[in-house]
Formats: structure tokens, sequence, C-alpha cells
């Protein structure tokens, strides 16, 4: 079987390497950056942006491709599932419209509310500061102030961490709004949720999900979880799949909303077939949900794809085809922790064409 990996990240070197462990499988790849790691690992490589749809399906056919897998979030958003599909190359990444349970956070929050789904928290999108304004008023300023679209996981502000008053939470508000930050003219308001942050993957077939280990991921530069927030500086994993803060039954309500998600967008006429991910908050309260996407974790895959059982691949076609249930999935007990290096002024403008020497 010929599998194509698209991403050229640390996640997408995790799934290659998961990849590479099925038997008689050839892997290609397409990326926009030469990461030494996958290129060993490729039959054949081609480097071009993953968003220039053309290329990769070009690249796809040429190679007879079986099966599609694709890392990050900008080509799910720019088509590429729907174009490969199309081709008749299966893929176990989700459509363009299943994926804006992520590219649009405005569209997931109103599919949560509109589902009454759990795990909802209080919010409002604005398109007009004094709106914004009265809205961030009302909840004291003690808000998170996220851009609609996608910032790479580097454009949510939150009180307390961020900001310390309702007049700095409207000035960045009103900065997304002007400046179109996330793709578009208006802005997310939500309540600050307090407790503490927990990532829970989970392979979909499009009717069921099944749930891998959870995950704590670190997104402060700094330490002491101080800075500016990043993709993630590094995150880990505990031996019986929970976390030190996290009961099974919390881990039972992350696996119930992300099940609803599911559901949800079956409903919507645009089922989710590959690995969703929800980043959740635990607080007094209950779970909460911050954030849904539609692919896997960065850090976090590096987590959890080391621990997986069982034929990846046939994992991933299964989810294609639609019929995951065949399939038995397990994890090893085991604990992991992934962490970063990453360039001078990563999290705010990193230096480039800045060697990295790692020695083995």
């Amino acid at each position: 079987m010929k599998v194509l990996v698209v991403g050229g990240g640390a996640r997408e070197h995790a799934i290659c390497e998961a990849v590479k462990k099925s038997k008689d499988v050839d892997l290609f790849s397409v990326m926009h950056n030469r990461n030494p790691g996958i290129l060993k690992l490729a039959k054949k490589a081609k480097i071009a942006k993953e968003t220039e749809i053309d290329k990769v399906v070009e690249f796809a056919l040429e190679n007879e491709i079986d099966l599609a897998i694709i890392g990050p979030e900008a080509p799910l958003e720019a088509g590429l599932t729907d174009a490969l599909i199309e081709k008749g190359i299966k893929v176990s990444s989700p459509t363009r419209d299943a994926a804006r349970i992520e590219t649009s956070k405005e569209w997931m929050r109103k599919l949560m509310e509109k589902y009454r789904i759990p795990g909802i928290v209080k919010y409002g999108v604005f398109n007009e500061i004094e709106d914004a304004k009265d809205f961030i008023d009302l909840l004291n300023g003690e808000v998170a102030v996220k851009p609609i679209g996608l910032t790479g996981g580097k454009g949510v502000r939150v009180y307390g961490d961020h900001f310390s008053s309702a007049e700095e939470a409207v000035r960045y508000a009103k900065e997304v709004i002007e400046k179109r930050i996330g793709g578009f003219p208006k802005v997310l308001i939500e309540e600050k949720m307090i407790g503490e942050e927990f990532t829970l993957q989970a392979f979909s077939d499009g009717k069921n999900i099944y749930p891998m280990p959870a995950v704590q991921d670190h997104k402060r530069l700094l330490p002491g979880d101080k800075g500016p927030n990043t993709g993630g500086m590094g995150s880990y994993s505990c031996e019986d799949g929970l976390l030190p803060f996290l009961k099974k039954s919390d881990y039972e309500e992350g696996c119930f909303i992300l099940q609803k998600v599911i559901e949800a967008l079956n409903k919507e006429g645009c089922p989710f077939i590959g690995t969703i991910y929800g980043q959740f908050m635990l607080t007094a309260e209950g779970v909460k949900v911050i954030e849904i996407n539609s692919r896997f974790g960065d850090p976090e895959a590096m987590n959890v794809l080391p621990l997986l059982k069982g034929d990846f691949v046939e994992i991933c076609l299964s989810m294609a085809e639609g019929n995951l249930s065949e399939r038995k999935i397990d994890f090893d007990g085991k604990a992991t922790v992934c962490k970063y290096v990453v360039p001078e002024g990563y999290g705010t403008k990193s230096m480039e064409n800045v060697p990295i020497e790692v020695n083995e």
C-alpha cells in the first residue's frame, strides 16, 4: 500500500513513524520544509506548500497513492481532503466542511449551542467593538479574546495571563477586528475558565469515537507557565491514560462531548473522518470545551502514537472507509514526556535559518 503523509513538522514525523511500523507500506511525503526525519523514512518526498492543492493532488496521482493522512489544519481548510477524494484517493482526515469545527471557532460554538452539547461557556461573537466592550464589561473583563479563524495557536489572549484589565481586553478585541487576525473582521469573546487543561484525542470513522490516552500540553513559552502562548512547548501523559488531576469520570465526560460533536457533524451533513481532538478545561463546574481541533495535536501526537498497539495504517484505512468499529484499538500503559527545542524568538517572532545541532 502507498501512503501519503502531508506536513513536515514533528507531529507529521510521528505519524510517518507510525505508518512505517505497518507491513508492506511505502511512505510518501509532501511538506513545505525538509524534515530530515521524514526524508529518511519516505520512499519519495516533494517539497511544496501543503496548501498548494493542485501540486499535492498531482503528486498523489503520479505515485498512485492509496491512502492520505493530512497533518496540519491549513490544508484541511484549503480543501485538500475534498480534492483527493474527488480523484478517488482515500483520506483519513476531515473534509473542509467537517474541519470547520477547528477552522471557525464561531461555527464550533454555534454547533455546540444548536445541539446542546455540554461543556459550552458564555460567549459572544462581535464585529463592532462597542458591542464587544459591553460583553467584556458584563464579565468584568475576565475573558478570553479569540480570533475566529486559524492563528497557529498563537492568537488567544486571556485575562490574568496576557492582560489585567477590561480596557486591555477591549484594545486587543479591537485589534483582532480591525486587522482581521485569524482572517475575519470579528472577534470571539468567552468567559475565562479556571482549572487544569487537558487534551483528549480520538479516532473517528464518522459515526463513533475511539479515544486515546489523555495528554496535558504546556503552551506558555517560559518556565513557570509564563510568557506568550505558543503552539506547544511540551506535553506529558501517564501510564493509566489519565492525568494526576483527572478522574476517570472526567475523562469519560470529555469522550462524551467528543461523541456528541461527531453526532452533530453527522446531522449537519459533514461526517467527521480522522482524528478529532478536544482541548478541555477541568473546572469546578466540570469539563468545559476550550476548542475542538480537526487533526492530531502538536505536540500531543508524539505522546500517544508511539504507544499505539496494532496497525496504524489499518486504523486509518478503516476510518476512511467508515468501519473503524471492526478494529481493536489499544495503547501501551506507559508514561510519556515530550519537550520542544525551539528557535530564539519562538512565540513572538522566530529567528529563521539558524542551524540547530542535536547530538544523538
